[in-house]
């Protein structure tokens, strides 16, 4: 059975009521576990094998999972792509007279990420890339030391000193909100799906959030005739169908109008009290598998970054200082790592979404709630839009304060006010909309295929009768300018 027939059979009202996405349900069945660590180590053709031999008599669940495994390897695979010559090439473009022993030397501290499939070496499509973000001494070799795209928020910003002040002003942890109108679209690719057949996509769509995000109107979407997610929905989207035509890509777009306040919550330590759990609170005290596990490094990285504190907002600040020491670097697909929060532990680096579940394991570990929320941020210059990307962050629970946001891939600025530094624990730029109040998480309507992203949900999903469709086969994009 295939990877892709092993998914369409499941039972549809079953999947529209599954507890995760597809494609990234869990088993604890130790030959599928056997199955993900062989392919974690590079024994692809051995997990093939041992996938094709257990598939007859699996159990739905277990085959399932390793009908994903399939995929994943397909995956990693287009993930790693380069050989040592070809990322010896991209480094010789910005280091013209590169030399063996910086190359060598490089590679062996684990900058260069790489995995040896079935015997291959193989280097991850942006390891050239990522060097100059790990390595100043990389980063002062280039011959066109060009700065890197970033949000101008990743730094101190005259926005996160209003958003204080108004704050402090207001007595209030929502302030300076800010109406927008946002065009989101998805555009597949001509000729990847086959003319006259249906394709189905979804576009990430916001939810009301309280002090954060709402008064959301939808305006208009292409094609007109569209499906809204129920706003319980936590990975919220808009549903749409649409006929292939040969020669031609096949568009999908939605536009609305949501009004985004910024937050910041002035937290005494003194105040701090140890939370009592809730059924409310209890799932986001709990490890999640795969990607929120309190594994024995886990612990141990904890012990070392928290010491002896037992004030849960000091516990707080000292993770996240941990986490915020992580270096950032362009991601794999979520899709193809096994454990997130252990990976951003391991890898020597991580982007936002896996330091923002590491951050979420450490906090659950000692006993502060702690869960997801992603979309997209943006910047405007002159009411034009200036910057935007995919962006993941979360939210801790600190008793009495409550919920307040955390954007530990900000992490800490540089600033002499405390309240500035320390802006992106206890607040939120209002340069950003939620689309995401969890990770991995049902679309609705359900998806019949596995999800490109299983994780997240940003970009947004398509699929036809024949399979999902991947994100080589798709361009997304996105538009957020004020409204005057």
């Amino acid at each position: 059975m295939t990877a892709a027939l092993a998914v369409a059979a499941v039972d549809q009202d079953s999947m529209a009521h599954a507890s995760v996405a597809v494609g990234a349900e869990y088993s604890e069945s130790p030959l599928v576990q056997a199955v993900i660590a062989r392919i974690d180590h590079g024994d692809f053709a051995g997990a093939h094998n041992a996938i094709a031999a257990a598939l007859p008599d699996a159990s739905p669940l277990d085959a399932r999972v390793l009908a994903f495994q399939n995929e994943r390897m397909r995956r990693i695979a287009l993930d790693f792509d380069q050989d040592a010559t070809q990322v010896r090439e991209r480094l010789r473009r910005q280091i013209p007279d590169l030399t063996e022993a910086e190359f060598t030397d490089w590679d062996a501290q684990g900058l260069l990420e790489r995995m040896d499939i079935d015997g291959k070496r193989l280097y991850f499509n942006r390891a050239a890339s990522n060097l100059f973000r790990l390595r100043a001494e990389a980063r002062a070799r280039r011959a066109d030391p060009k700065p890197f795209v970033e949000s101008p928020l990743e730094s101190t910003n005259p926005h996160h000193h209003a958003v204080v002040e108004a704050a402090r002003a207001a007595h209030a942890d929502s302030v300076l909100p800010r109406r927008l109108r946002i065009t989101q679209a998805l555009t597949v690719h001509a000729d990847a799906v086959p003319a006259g057949e249906t394709v189905s996509a979804w576009i990430p769509y916001p939810r009301e959030i309280p002090g954060q995000q709402g008064d959301i109107q939808l305006l208009s979407s292409e094609p007109a005739m569209h499906a809204i997610a129920p706003e319980s929905t936590m990975q919220r989207t808009v549903h749409f169908e649409k006929t292939a035509v040969a020669g031609q890509p096949t568009k999908f777009s939605v536009t609305y109008d949501v009004t985004i306040s910024a937050r910041h919550v002035d937290v005494d330590a003194d105040k701090v009290v140890a939370i009592n759990s809730t059924p409310e609170l209890a799932p986001f005290l709990m490890q999640r598998p795969p990607h929120v596990v309190f594994t024995d490094d886990m612990k141990a990285f904890s012990k070392r970054a928290i010491g002896n504190e037992t004030n849960p907002w000091r516990i707080a600040q000292k993770l996240f200082a941990a986490v915020d020491q992580v270096p950032w670097a362009g991601a794999r697909e979520y899709s193809t790592i096994s454990n997130i929060s252990d990976y951003a532990l391991h890898a020597g680096h991580a982007d936002c979404g896996q330091q923002t579940l590491l951050l979420m394991t450490l906090l659950r570990l000692n006993g502060i709630p702690a869960r997801w929320q992603s979309g997209m941020m943006f910047a405007d210059n002159g009411g034009v839009q200036s910057y935007w990307n995919l962006h993941d962050w979360g939210q801790f629970y600190i008793a009495p304060y409550g919920w307040m946001p955390m954007d530990v891939t900000f992490g800490r600025l540089d600033a002499a006010d405390p309240a500035i530094a320390g802006f992106y624990l206890g607040g939120l730029d209002g340069y950003r909309v939620a689309f995401n109040d969890d990770y991995g998480r049902p679309l609705v309507p359900a998806k019949r295929f596995a999800r490109s992203e299983t994780v997240d949900l940003q970009r947004g999903e398509a699929e036809w009768s024949g399979g999902n469709l991947y994100f080589d086969q798709w361009d997304y994009d996105f538009v957020a300018t004020p409204k005057s």
